[in-house]
Formats: C-alpha cells, structure tokens, sequence
C-alpha cells in the first residue's frame, strides 16, 4: 500500500506535526510506502505573498492543480490530510475527488466549522459557527484580532458549507475523541464518514506496568497561554502546599519569569528527552484548560509514564481522564476545586500512586502504536472502500 501525507507547517511546530511523523513512522515500519508532500508557511514572505496565500486560502488553484497532477503521476492507495489551512487550502480534497483516489482527513481543530478554530473567543467557549453562521467572527475579529483575516476565514467556513465539501469530497474523517465527534456531527458532518482514533506514543518501557518515579512536584507542560488556563492555575496555587514546576513558551511567558507564588518554578522551554524525565517522575500532571482540547499529546506521554492527571471537567479531556481512575476532574475556571484536588493528590499519595499504575494500564489499553497501527489501517480500508462505491 502507498500512502501520500498533504500537510501544511506552520510557522511554529505543534502536536498536528508529532501525530503525523509518528503515524508516517509505524505505517513505514509495517512496510508501508508512504510520501509527505507538503508546504510551509515558513515560505510566506513579504506583503504579496501573504495576499496571494489569503486569496488561496479559501480555494487555491495552484494547489488543486498541482495536487491533482502529483495524484496522477504517484497513484497512492490513499491519502491522508492532516492541515491544509493556510496554503493547501480544501482544494486538496477536490483534486483527490477528481482523480477517484481516496482521501481520509484527521480533525485535529475546529477550523473547518469555525474561523477561531477553537470554539472559543475572549475566554469563553463558544459554539455559534457550530449551528448558524459564523459571520459573528467577522465581528469579534477572532484570527489574530484582524478583520481581514477573520473575513477570509469566514467565506472559507461558509463556502465549504454551501458546496457540501466535507459531505461529497472526504471519504472518511478522523477524530480524536467521542466528544469531537459530537460536535462535528452537531454542525451537520456526516456521522457515517467519522471515525474516531486517539494519538498515541511509542512505549518507553517496554509493556512494563509499573513505572518507577521520583516524584515530588506536580507539573505543567504546554503553551503558556490564556485558554490554557495558566493564569487560574498560578492563583490556584496559592493555595496549595506543594512544588509545581511549569515547562512551555507563549504569550504568558513573562508574567512566569516575574511569577512569585510559593513553590511555582519556570523551566522556560525543554527538549523532548527533558520534558519526557520531567512527566515521568511528576507526582502528576495539571491540565486546567477553558477551551475545548483535541487529545494532548502530553496526556498520552503521562499515561505511558504512568502520571496521573488533574483536568478541567471540559470536552475530550472529561473523557480522556476517568475521574478517580486516572486522576481528577475539577470545575472549569474554578480554582479553589483546582486547588483542592492538587492538595488532595498530595495528601493522598498511595491513592495517587494507584491511579497512576491504573493510567499506564489505560496506555497499554489504548494508546499503544500496535493498536494504533490497526486501527489506521482499518481507517484506510474503509476509504478506499467508500471511493469505489461513490
């Protein structure tokens, strides 16, 4: 089987650029042939290029036209999109369409039915794009505070809805979670084409089912932004006796460097290898997001590790982490819940343990790149069932 990877960088790399060089790496290991074709927006330079990617954003002729010659040229059993904003734009899946080649689509955001992506302005969810227009956007300005840009992603949004693209030219889709399911299936997706596989890690111990640790501290690892829910996780630490040491980069980064609370420590940015030793030996991990995750990725390398986390009670990750299993859910945006769980995962060391030996389980359960394997190529098969029938 030969598979073609579209892909577009971004600027700044992210978990979308893991997921898909893990997956290209265990179909390669299976003896898959598998080609990334990609662009990266690294190559937007200067005022004109980035008029000429705004106009392609929504239909990029160039990109239907050489995606479809690649097609012809290549003949891949299937092919695979992982992002395709801003360059490739949905025009990819025209060309595939056009060519009869199979195509299957990972939904790693919302940015398909809404133009923040996120479900999510000012600190707030919200679902308006989910079932009426998304022009309120336009409005808010929500991509980068630009009313052009948020224009631009409006029409691509809405132009996509009326020519029913994600109905006619995507085979399958892939979701990360029951709960983005849902609301894909609430903006009107086809529930059919919906397939949900979670991300996954390769074993660093072996299938092992206890993982020795350290511990010692609590842990957070991610961008340092406000819909991360930083700012209410400094605040809720106030209250709790214990070491928290924060490991990431954003917008929020100077108020770390200048954060005084009690036993908070900013590691700035680390590698994989340091980051990876930091989750493994964390008593456990904090996640106390006000947006909608997708499946990230450092709840996956914490069940490897076998760390616990302590989430908001919010989308995919109310789902991901079973509360009291593999560690604790708390009220969104409420930090003296966020406060008593911390200190109660702290006090109760032996009830933390357990829930950390019982999330390595849960990794050895589901998130393994075995299981992951078959369930990806299940995925292809049925697309490529589904193109021959169209």
């Amino acid at each position: 089987m030969k598979i073609i990877f579209l892909h577009n960088y971004y600027q700044i790399g992210g978990g979308e650029d893991f997921v898909l060089e893990n997956e290209r790496d265990i179909l390669v290991k299976n003896g898959k042939v598998v080609e990334l074709v990609y662009v990266d927006n690294d190559s937007i330079v200067g005022f004109f290029s980035k008029i000429r990617v705004a106009l392609g954003t929504i239909f990029s002729i160039k990109q239907y036209y050489r995606i479809k010659r690649k097609l012809l040229r290549s003949k891949p059993s299937v092919v695979h999109v992982h992002n395709y904003f801003p360059i490739f734009s949905p025009s990819i899946f025209y060309s595939c369409s056009k060519v009869k080649c199979p195509v299957v689509h990972t939904l790693h955001n919302y940015r398909a039915v809404c133009p923040s992506s996120l479900l999510m302005h000012d600190g707030q969810i919200n679902e308006t794009s989910i079932l009426n227009s998304s022009w309120w956007a336009v409005k808010s300005k929500v991509y980068r505070n630009s009313f052009l840009g948020s224009f631009i992603l409006f029409v691509m949004v809405e132009f996509h809805k009326f020519f029913q693209t994600w109905n006619n030219h995507v085979d399958l889709y892939i979701v990360l979670t029951e709960f983005s399911k849902k609301k894909y299936i609430e903006a009107g997706w086809p529930e059919n084409k919906i397939c949900i596989k979670p991300n996954f890690i390769e074993d660093p111990f072996f299938g092992v089912t206890s993982v020795p640790k350290k511990g010692g501290y609590a842990l957070y690892v991610g961008r340092l932004s406000e819909e991360k829910g930083l700012s209410l996780l400094l605040s809720a630490w106030e209250q709790v006796d214990a070491s928290l040491k924060i490991i990431g980069d954003g917008p929020l980064k100077e108020q770390l460097e200048s954060n005084v609370t009690k036993g908070v420590e900013y590691l700035g940015r680390k590698d994989k290898e340091d980051v990876f030793e930091l989750v493994r030996n964390a008593d456990f991990i904090l996640m106390p997001s006000t947006w909608y995750e997708g499946f990230p990725m450092v709840l996956v390398e914490a069940f490897a590790c076998g760390t616990p986390a302590v989430v908001s009670r919010l989308g995919s990750m109310e789902e991901i982490v079973e509360d009291g299993l593999t560690g604790l859910h708390f009220e969104p945006g409420n930090l003296d819940d966020l406060a008593n769980k911390a200190q109660w995962m702290i006090e109760h060391p032996e009830e933390t343990r357990r829930m950390g030996e019982s999330s390595r389980q849960e990794y050895l359960d589901k998130y393994t790149p075995e299981k992951n394997y078959e369930m990806l190529m299940d995925i292809y098969q049925q697309a490529i069932a589904e193109a021959k029938v169209k």
